[in-house]
Formats: structure tokens, C-alpha cells, sequence
């Protein structure tokens, strides 16, 4: 929908697409050099999110019994359901472990694993 202020990804006005994601660095995107602010932000993305009322209310009581804010709480959600829906990476994470071990053979190791593995879910 060009010429009405939409991006063509996702048919959300650009103003708010282009905030919706920017660099949490400041209010108005500009970076304090060596602030506080500064180093708490780096590497991380400001979002606009709308859940509804209910797991919303539930989300913020659990923030609080667990004394985390609701950002962290938000974070944390989203890394465990990135981590049981996109299993390659930690696929790909134990590939690369195990290239760096090697392929050493240890009987007590092996009938470790084996143990352990018997008694997990999966």
C-alpha cells in the first residue's frame, strides 16, 4: 500500500513498524554515549505487544510473586517457547559440542547415558 504510510511486509503504518522494533537506546532513538541507559539497553529491542486482558493479568501476578519484571518475565517466556519450537539450534549447539569433545569411547560413560536416557521423558 505505498504513498499511505504502510510498509509492504506487513501492511503496518511505517511510523509505528519502525518503532515497534527500534534499539531501546533512548526515548527518542538517539544514543546517550556512555550512559547508564546505555549499557542496561545494548543488544536489546523495544516491542509493542497487545495479549489479552486475561493471560495479560496472569502475567503480571507471576512477575510479581517471582520479584521479576514484566520485560524479564516476557523474555524468559519467549526463550523457552523459542527453545521447544525451534529444537535445531540446540541441535546444532550439541553438534558443535560434540565435535569439540571428539569421539573418545568410555564404557562407564556410555552406560551413563544410557541410564540416564532410559529414565527421561521424551
Amino acid at each position: 500500500m505505498k504513498g499511505r504510510g504502510f510498509s509492504r511486509a506487513a501492511a503496518i503504518p511505517s511510523k509505528l513498524s519502525s518503532r515497534a522494533t527500534r534499539d531501546v537506546s533512548s526515548a527518542n532513538g538517539a544514543r546517550a554515549e556512555g550512559s547508564a541507559f546505555e549499557a542496561y539497553t545494548q543488544g536489546m529491542k523495544q516491542i509493542v505487544l497487545r495479549i489479552p486482558n486475561g493471560p495479560y493479568e496472569q502475567a503480571e501476578r507471576l512477575a510479581q510473586q517471582t520479584k521479576k519484571s514484566r520485560s524479564r518475565l516476557f523474555s524468559d517466556a519467549l526463550r523457552e517457547y523459542l527453545a521447544h519450537h525451534a529444537p535445531d539450534d540446540v541441535t546444532e549447539a550439541m553438534n558443535r559440542a560434540c565435535a569439540e569433545v571428539g569421539d573418545a569411547h568410555d564404557p562407564f560413560v556410555s552406560a551413563a547415558a544410557r541410564r540416564i536416557l532410559e529414565r527421561s521423558a521424551w
